[in-house]
């Protein structure tokens, strides 16, 4: 019976709040017929297979779908094998390799724009008006709703709704902190659904690093 790590990704500064993440280290072991349905059954917005911890060969998939690339899922797994003896400078996704860089304080790591998946952005005038919102804005089926907190401090108050990967509502999403930041062209602090925090930084050659604290909450046996 395969373990499973129950993480939860970009929290605040106490450890509160983040994007609750699923990881099997020994996803090699779990059929690849499984793991779409496994993903489904857990309902967490994403759960990666780990397929080799010295490489940090990973896939990662959605209630509904598989995705080649993701912010949340990347950072916690980075963060995990590091604090299960096999710490990484790289994850190995079906985008490409990601760059890993774990501070002490927070678990970091770097990737191209143009992997992430398809949103909509779109921005609305004030942080209240994203904190109304009941589900995305204009009818999308995968949407990133934000606004300015302080456009000179570089803080930003946001949500996602992507309806067609099965998340009504991601606490959190990487992937897509990591795509505005390129747009935006600077570095911002995302404050992100019920309380998460995400610190987003372009770097050069078209990459932009995106990190957080990442909190262990459970370690349970999951049937196949």
């Amino acid at each position: 019976m395969p373990e499973l790590h129950v993480l939860r990704v970009f929290t605040n500064d106490d450890g509160e709040w983040g994007n609750p993440l699923g990881v099997f280290l020994d996803g090699d072991g779990v059929p690849e017929e499984r793991r779409q349905a496994i993903a489904a059954e857990l309902g967490y917005s994403e759960t990666v297979f780990v397929e080799d911890r010295e490489s940090g060969r990973v896939r990662i998939f959605t209630p509904g779908i598989e995705l080649p690339f993701a912010g949340h899922p990347s950072v916690g797994t980075a963060w995990l094998l590091a604090r299960t003896g096999n710490p990484v400078a790289s994850l190995d996704t079906r985008a490409g390799t990601v760059g890993v860089r774990d501070d002490g304080r927070a678990t970091h790591v770097s990737a191209r724009p143009e992997w992430s998946p398809e949103l909509e952005y779109v921005e609305l005038r004030t942080p209240a008006e994203v904190r109304a919102l009941d589900g995305p804005p204009g009818g999308s089926q995968a949407a990133y709703a934000w606004a300015w907190i302080d456009e000179d401090a570089g803080t930003i108050r946001a949500r996602a709704f992507i309806l067609e990967a099965g998340i009504d509502e991601d606490e959190a999403t990487g992937s897509a902190a990591i795509v505005l930041a390129a747009r935006l062209g600077r570095a911002v602090t995302i404050h992100q659904g019920q309380g998460s925090v995400l610190e987003v930084t372009p770097l050069d050659d078209g990459l932009v690093e995106v990190g957080g604290g990442v909190v262990l909450d459970e370690v349970r046996d999951h049937p196949l």
